[in-house]
């Protein structure tokens, strides 16, 4: 045994360093890199695609998302809600509980049952409550839209490996995906990997589109998806290019209506004064024309200067019309354009008014004169402007409480029609969608005729693949 020990200590003294070194490597190899290399191997398609945004593990982009996977409902393509994870569900106590069923044989992508007590949406003011089957959500109010909000994909928080003495949160879905590494930036997602059957796909974040441009054109990602400007590598031969026009945005001068220059008159008069876009872009209103709510025919101020000035005539303001329009850097172009056609119109305005019989006090005619400065900010203040030329996203749901009710912080024009406030507040207290239908498409109505913003188009995205 001594003998044993001596050859032992002597081996391990002249060769031990590599001995162990070699171990070292072989779990390096065995644990990380051939894993690695079968993985590659296995999958067909490896994409590498670069987003826009600041994402973190908790907030997921909707590309990302949506693969890992699903809602209790699904959104159709008009923005109704049908079943997915839920079998069913139906409504109680006047619209203020919703009692989702829950499929049978749901797995999580780690091979765990679905269980009601695993849906969790951490919805304010909601309360959740659990019974053997079934979910049930109560709300403080009626609300007809709520199976649209459980449309958001749902998870489970889990571990996965991370190195090989180590692991880190993760998400689990019930998708076709699922994560397989992540990258952050403190909380900041940098980038993330999915798997799915036949492909894996790395999506990179990047702060602003420039630099994600850059990253395309140094190799890092080959696909570009939702661009808000298109760029000169859409031209480049070994990449395609795509322009989508998304019907749920949409790009619109709002006025303060607290402003006592923006009578309904000139309201009108400005929304006359415009060149609008070509059909195929065109947006008239602030509810989805795919929306099953959506009013065809409804009033869209096509430019008709004539009509303008009449409506302009019929109110001449007390004081100039000296305008200021707020808008960012992606639409200054639009900007200078609406201002240089409202400034020529309003040298016509002061003509006819000039000219008009039926305008008493000549003395006021040079308050038609228009000014318009044009203020451009990477963050519009919403609480301190005149008009403001920005971009909104429409939900899937027609209601449009948040934005045009009087009594809500988020109408940020000061908006206010009792008319309008009936409509909104019948429109989420109904749930036959018939009904529903009549009550919007009345609100479309009267709510364009009022004029508190003019609509102008929908908002273009661009997608770049390199081939």
């Amino acid at each position: 045994m001594r003998k044993f020990y001596w050859y032992l200590t002597a081996y391990i003294k002249k060769h031990g360093l590599i001995f162990f070194a070699s171990v070292l490597v072989a779990i390096l190899v065995f644990s990380f890199i051939i894993p690695s290399l079968v993985g590659t191997i296995e999958k067909s398609r490896h994409q590498y695609v670069g987003l826009v945004g600041e994402y973190t593990l908790e907030s997921l982009p909707p590309e990302v998302s949506s693969k890992l996977s699903a809602g209790l409902t699904r959104l159709e393509a008009d923005g109704s809600a049908t079943p997915l994870l839920a079998e069913r569900w139906t409504v109680e106590q006047d619209g203020k509980t919703y009692r989702f069923v829950l499929k049978q044989n749901l797995f999580w992508q780690d091979g765990k049952p679905v269980t009601p007590e695993d849906i969790e949406y951490r919805l304010r003011d909601v309360e959740t409550i659990i019974t053997p089957n079934d979910i049930v959500f109560k709300l403080p109010d009626t609300y007809a839209p709520f199976p649209t909000v459980v449309s958001e994909p749902l998870f489970r928080t889990g571990r996965m490996a991370h190195w090989f003495f180590f692991d880190k949160p993760t998400l689990i879905g019930i998708g076709p995906y699922k994560i397989t590494n992540y990258d952050q930036n403190g909380s900041r997602l940098t980038e993330i990997t999915i798997d799915g059957k036949d492909e894996r796909i790395t999506y990179r974040f990047y702060l602003t589109e420039q630099d994600a441009i850059t990253a395309f054109k140094h190799g890092k990602v080959d696909q570009l998806p939702d661009l808000s400007e298109s760029n000169e590598i859409m031209d480049w031969s070994n990449t395609t290019a795509e322009t989508t026009v998304n019907t749920n945005r949409y790009l619109a001068v709002f006025f303060n209506i607290r402003n006592p220059l923006f009578q309904k008159n000139i309201r009108q008069a400005l929304s006359y004064a415009l060149n609008k876009p070509p059909e195929n872009i065109r947006a008239v209103g602030p509810i989805n024309p795919a929306s099953w709510a959506y009013l065809q025919g409804a009033k869209t101020y096509q430019k008709d200067t004539d009509r303008a000035i009449e409506r302009a005539l019929d109110g001449v303001p007390a004081q100039p019309l000296d305008l200021e329009l707020t808008t960012t850097t992606l639409f200054e172009e639009t900007a200078e354009g609406i201002k240089t056609e409202w400034e020529a119109f309003g040298v016509q305005a002061v003509e006819a008014c000039n000219n008009s019989q039926s305008v008493e006090n000549k003395d006021f005619c040079g308050n038609l004169a228009i000014s318009v400065t044009i203020r451009v900010t990477n963050f519009p203040d919403t609480s301190n402007f005149q008009m403001l030329l920005i971009g909104q996203e429409i939900p899937p749901d027609p209601d449009q409480y948040y934005l045009w009710h009087s009594e809500q912080s988020s109408n940020f024009t000061g908006y206010k029609n009792t008319r309008i406030d009936t409509l909104l507040e019948r429109g989420r207290q109904t749930f036959d969608q018939n009904e529903r239908r009549e009550i919007y498409q009345e609100f479309q109505q009267f709510f364009l005729e009022d004029a508190p913003a003019v609509f102008l188009q929908h908002l273009e995205s661009y997608s770049i693949a390199r081939t």
